[in-house]
C-alpha cells in the first residue's frame, strides 16, 4: 500500500444561531483524497441506526470532523482535527463543540467540549503518529441516549469483514455521506502502534467519523477511527478500537 497523509480538516463552522449553509457543490473527484475513480458515497438517513450516534466536531477556527457518542457525554474523533492550523498546538476545549444529528444547519443537540484527551504520544507538530490519533471528547453537559450511542469492539474485523464509514465531508459538509459496502484489509504496523487498513471511501472531513463493523452480537460497533487516507484510491488507515482508552467509569470494549 502507498504512503497514506493525514486527512485534512477544512472549512468554516456553523454554530447554533447561524445561518444554515447550503449544501456546498460536490468537487471533482480528482481533487478529493481517498476517493479513488468512482464514489460509493451516498447520503444516509442521520435518525437510523447506526448513524444516528453521529454528529459534527467543528472548531471555532473553521475545523470541521466527525464524532461518534459512546457515552452521555463522551465523543470520539480524531485528535488531528483538534490542531490549530497556525500555531500547529492543540485547541483549547471550549472552543470545540459537538452537533449530535447534524444536517443541513439542524441539529438533535449541540454541545461544548469541557475538556479532551488525545492518543498518548500524539503530537500537534509534526501530527502523529497515526496510532495516536484519536481524541475523547467529554462534553460539558449529557446529550446521549442509549440508542444514540455506539461501543467499541474489542477484536478487529479480519480481513474482507464488512465495514461501513460516514462522515460530513468535504464536498457535502452539510449532510453525512457514507460508504457502505467496503471492507476491512487487515492490521498493519506502524512504528509501536499499528493501524487498520480498509478500502473504505471517505475525503477530508471525515476524520475522526467510526469505521463501523458487526460486533458478536450482530449490533454495529466501532472497530475504529478514521485517521489518514491515500491521496489516489479509495483506501485508508484507522485506529484500532483496541487501542482506544476510555475514561474508567465509561463502557469498555466488547
Amino acid at each position: 500500500m502507498a504512503t497514506l497523509a493525514a486527512a485534512a480538516v477544512l472549512g468554516a463552522p456553523l454554530l447554533p444561531g447561524a445561518a444554515a449553509a447550503q449544501d456546498a457543490p460536490r468537487l471533482p473527484l480528482a481533487v478529493l483524497p481517498g476517493i479513488g475513480a468512482a464514489d460509493p458515497r451516498q447520503p444516509v438517513a442521520i435518525g437510523a441506526a447506526p448513524w444516528r450516534a453521529l454528529g459534527r466536531v467543528q472548531t471555532e477556527l473553521g475545523g470541521r470532523c466527525t464524532g461518534t457518542l459512546v457515552a452521555p457525554r463522551l465523543v470520539l474523533t480524531a485528535a488531528h482535527c483538534l490542531v490549530n492550523g497556525r500555531s500547529r498546538s492543540l485547541v483549547q476545549p471550549g472552543s470545540v463543540h459537538f452537533l449530535l444529528g447534524y444536517d443541513r444547519g439542524d441539529a438533535v443537540a449541540h454541545a461544548r467540549v469541557a475538556a479532551f484527551q488525545v492518543g498518548p504520544g500524539f503530537q500537534a507538530n509534526p501530527i502523529g503518529p497515526g496510532s495516536a490519533d484519536w481524541a475523547v471528547l467529554v462534553l460539558a453537559e449529557p446529550i446521549g441516549r442509549p440508542d444514540r450511542m455506539l461501543h467499541l469492539l474489542r477484536d478487529p474485523p479480519a480481513p474482507r469483514t464488512p465495514l461501513m464509514l460516514g462522515g460530513y465531508q468535504q464536498d457535502r459538509p452539510e449532510v453525512l455521506l457514507a460508504d457502505s459496502g467496503c471492507r476491512a484489509i487487515g492490521i498493519l504496523r506502524q512504528g509501536a502502534g499499528s493501524m487498520l487498513a480498509h478500502d473504505c471511501a471517505g475525503t477530508r472531513g471525515a476524520s475522526g467519523a467510526p469505521l463501523l463493523a458487526r460486533g458478536p452480537d450482530g449490533l454495529w460497533g466501532i472497530a475504529g477511527v478514521a485517521s489518514s487516507v491515500q491521496a489516489d484510491a479509495a483506501l485508508g488507515l484507522a485506529v484500532p478500537a483496541a487501542a482506544i482508552a476510555l475514561p474508567a467509569d465509561q463502557p469498555r470494549p466488547r
